[in-house]
């Protein structure tokens, strides 16, 4: 595994024992992946369901970082969408002038022989492997469905080959590569500043994402939220009361506050001290739990393959440019943690319930990118759309039921808090944050609402694509 390339920090041996803890830990590891059964779907969206389980296995898998995770998701969940909105007989709208930067995919040579579901999960593959490390997760599954395949395939594995070239054509110029070779997150220079956590120690994840070319946002600071309270330890200033009431939280957990914060955690940098060992727990993204609600809406209500690649698109766009959006304030503010904080100030044996991620404090990402999901998600199935969460059973911990997306994003919100990694304000603020970047999203995308009526009633499949046993 090219587990030395995840965080492209080079020149840090903490780093480097860290990333070979994770290659060998350990207890959720790269065989776990979330369940597929929900509800029963038509069979080639069942197709799409199982493939994205399996990138965000080779996601668990490579170990990462958030904001890359969502850059993955979104990419690959273009590639399965583009055939569906090709020609006059269109399932879906296109994203050519709609997403920025993307030009006219290309057409299919003989567009009489070509299936758009085949020729869409083609591209996600191919997509999808070459944004991975390990990418033979992928290659062993793909080989699979290419095995099950009826009849004359080869028009619209060409067409899908064709499109994933040009989405690999389009991803290159989002100058992620670029800031592979910009330089690491420098020292903090004040007291307030953000500086590397325990365990690990490890520097700054993506100080440079906010030069990132977002899908729908005119820039990354076009949502940009208010800073952080004034910085003082003074006895009655607000940010040490913010710092005091994480602390205060923290020592008086319920069991349900416990609950929420493991099930919402979606780290995938935690370690777990063992003697002189610290094994890596590989973990799902945030992104990933959230594209997980995504196919368990489509499967609960059992949409065809087009409104399932339609859910994919819209949830993995909102994280993308969510964390986006997120990440330019992180960087600006540059704020300390309220680990470092307590231990500094109040008491130096202090440990947060959840490990604290490598990155400045404000705002919180879950907060912004749950909040941006869930808009997206509710414009596409309903503000009241109840359902149960089980992405997190595959990795031990027990369901939970929602009324709404939106009541599941303030849960995921809050469980910074209850995890002892942000003060309110990096909560609140996401919150309104995300739901800005959610917004603008759904009244950038064409809109979904002439196909509502469709929504809960239409079950019949759009496409021939061989499905999964």
């Amino acid at each position: 595994m090219r587990m030395g390339r995840i965080w492209a920090f080079p020149g840090r041996g903490l780093l480097y024992l860290a990333l070979a803890a994770l290659a060998i830990g350990c207890s959720r590891g790269s065989d776990t992946a979330p369940s597929d059964a929900v509800a029963p779907s038509p069979p080639a969206a069942k197709t799409l369901h199982h493939v994205q389980l399996e990138l965000t296995r080779s996601i668990v898998n490579d170990v990462f970082s958030p904001p890359v995770a969502a850059r993955i998701y979104a990419y690959s969940s273009l590639a399965a969408y583009t055939p569906l909105a090709w020609g006059e007989a269109a399932s879906l709208p296109s994203m050519h002038g709609v997403l920025n930067g993307y030009t006219t995919p290309p057409a299919p040579d003989d567009p009489g022989a070509v299936d758009p579901g085949t020729a869409g999960l083609e591209a996600f593959y191919r997509v999808a492997r070459k944004l991975v490390f390990t990418e033979d997760i992928l290659r062993r599954d793909q080989a699979t469905w290419h095995a099950g395949l009826d009849g004359d395939t080869a028009a619209s594995m060409q067409w899908g080959r064709a499109i994933a070239d040009h989405l690999l054509a389009y991803l290159a110029e989002d100058n992620y590569g670029r800031t592979r070779t910009m330089p690491k997150h420098p020292s903090a220079a004040g007291e307030e500043q953000w500086v590397p956590t325990p365990p690990l120690y490890m520097p700054g994840i993506e100080p440079h994402w906010n030069k990132i070319r977002p899908f729908t946002l005119d820039s990354a600071a076009q949502f940009r939220p208010d800073g952080p309270s004034t910085y003082s330890l003074s006895e009655g200033s607000r940010f040490r009361d913010e710092l005091v009431e994480v602390y205060q939280t923290n020592l008086k957990l319920s069991d349900e506050q416990v609950s929420i914060a493991q099930f919402w955690d979606c780290n995938p940098y935690v370690t777990k001290e063992q003697g002189h060992l610290m094994p890596g727990l590989k973990k799902i993204t945030p992104g990933g739990h959230w594209m997980g609600i995504a196919r368990m809406a489509c499967q609960t209500e059992e949409v065809d393959f087009a409104r399932s690649a339609e859910a994919y698109l819209w949830t993995a766009v909102a994280l993308h440019d969510g964390f986006i959006s997120c990440w330019d304030e992180k960087y600006r503010s540059n704020l300390i943690r309220p680990e470092t904080l307590i231990n500094r100030h109040l008491d130096p044996d202090w440990k947060p319930l959840l490990e604290t991620p490598p990155f400045p404090e404000h705002t919180s990402g879950h907060s912004v990118i749950s909040a941006a999901a869930s808009v997206a998600l509710g414009a596409l199935f309903g503000e009241d759309f109840a359902y149960t969460d089980s992405v997190e059973v595959a990795y031990g911990l027990p369901p939970r039921s929602y009324s709404s997306f939106r009541e599941a994003s303030e849960e995921a919100a809050i469980s910074r808090l209850y995890g002892g990694i942000h003060y309110m304000p990096a909560i609140d603020l996401g919150i309104a944050q995300g739901r800005a970047v959610g917004a603008h999203l759904v009244e950038h995308m064409p809109s979904p609402a002439a196909r509502t009526a469709e929504r809960g009633t239409n079950r019949n499949e759009g496409s021939k694509t061989a499905a999964r046993d």
